[in-house]
This record gives structure tokens, C-alpha cells and sequence, in this order.
């Protein structure tokens, strides 16, 4: 990119005093809190049910949720409705969004957009968002999807693997109050659709599930 890529003062400036889900949705159009708003169709705020007892985060939206404005439209997201039905949990009653709202990308292949990964710059400039939503959704639980989304909470050193279909504890170093009460990480579902074995890597995401939907029926 010919712009400047250290110019990122961070979301907080754009961020409702008093978030709703409708002001977050209007006032993210206009963040400039990192460099990847001018590469991109839009912000993809989170979407579902203000009350949600869960909240999923994954890492950013892709090229179909950037142009529909919407997030978890695309295959990953079709595959992860599906978990979630398998799982026992209503796919309509969860709330899913990103830690970054806008896509990052490089180059085209057949016509589409290539994703590339954030950067934890991103993650950092855009964590205001995510503390909004929480403040707004405040969810029983939620459920990490994948690396990008562990390291936002947990630093680092976060990896799925060592952690993944366990409940843990959101970190206190966070310092949001609408914290949600338990924690589950496991794969994003990006990474089940291009899996060797995409059965077993299925399977293993749902069985993952079904330790959030244990959580919530036992907190209902």
C-alpha cells in the first residue's frame, strides 16, 4: 500500500459515548482508526439479537461479508450455521462478529478478493469496537474462532490447540465490565473447509460446540 500504514490512532475517537446496536452501526462507517477502512467496501459491524447469550467472534470479514456488509454471509459462515444447529445451539440467537471490521486483503484470484490476515496493530486500533458490542450484547459466553480472534483476548502466545473445547475465564486484563462469563476457542471455520479431512475437522468443531451449548443450558 502507497499510504502511510502507521497512521492508526486507534477507534476509540469514533466510538458512541453510549453505544446501541444502532449507533455502532452507523458510527463504524466512518472510523479511520487504521489504514485498512480505504482498502475496503465498508465496516462489517456484528449482527444478531441485542440480548444474545452468545457472542462468536472471528478475525475479519472476507470479500462476500465486506461487499453485503454483513458478517459470516460466505461459506465459512454457512458451515458454521450448520455447527451450531449440530451443536444444539439456534444459529439465529447468537450474535457473531470480528475483532477487525474491516477486510484486509491483497490481489485478486478468479475475481475475487485474496484475504490476508490482520495484524495485531489491527486487532489493537480496533478493539474499541469489541468492547462496545460487548457493552451493548452483554453474552453469558463466547466463543473464540480461531487464532486471530484468541490472540485479540489473550495476547500473543494464544494458541488454539493448547486451549480449544475448554471453558476459560475472560481476561481481567481486558478491563471491560460487560465481560462475558465463560470462554470457548476452537477453529474457525475457514479452516475446517480447507482441511485434508474435512469430516474430522467438522466433527471436531461441533463436538467443540456442544461445550458452549452445555454452558448454556446449565446457566438457563
Amino acid at each position: 500500500m502507497a499510504r502511510d500504514e502507521t497512521e492508526r490512532p486507534g477507534a476509540e475517537r469514533w466510538v458512541p459515548e453510549r453505544p446501541t446496536t444502532s449507533s455502532v452501526l452507523e458510527a463504524v462507517q466512518d472510523c479511520r482508526g487504521c489504514e485498512l477502512w480505504a482498502d475496503a467496501t465498508q465496516a462489517v459491524m456484528g449482527a444478531g439479537p441485542e440480548g444474545a447469550r452468545l457472542l462468536v467472534l472471528g478475525e475479519q470479514p472476507g470479500d462476500r461479508e465486506d461487499v453485503e456488509g454483513e458478517p459470516f454471509v460466505g461459506p465459512a459462515g454457512r458451515l458454521l450455521d450448520r455447527a451450531l444447529a449440530d451443536a444444539g445451539i439456534e444459529p439465529g440467537g447468537v450474535y457473531r462478529t470480528n475483532v477487525v471490521k474491516h477486510f484486509r486483503w491483497s490481489g485478486m484470484r478468479g475475481g475475487r478478493r485474496i484475504h490476508q490476515s490482520p495484524k495485531s496493530a489491527h486487532v489493537a486500533a480496533c478493539a474499541p469496537w469489541l468492547r462496545a458490542e460487548l457493552s451493548v450484547v452483554r453474552p453469558a459466553g463466547a466463543v473464540l474462532l480461531g487464532g486471530t480472534a484468541g490472540k485479540a483476548v489473550y495476547g500473543s502466545r494464544f494458541k488454539v490447540g493448547e486451549s480449544r473445547g475448554r471453558l476459560v475465564d475472560w481476561p481481567s486484563s481486558l478491563g471491560t465490565a460487560d465481560a462475558p462469563g465463560w470462554v470457548l476457542t476452537t477453529t474457525h471455520p475457514s479452516a475446517v473447509l480447507r482441511a485434508d479431512d474435512r469430516d474430522a475437522a467438522y466433527g471436531e468443531l461441533v463436538a467443540d460446540l456442544r461445550v458452549a451449548a452445555e454452558a448454556l443450558g446449565a446457566g438457563s
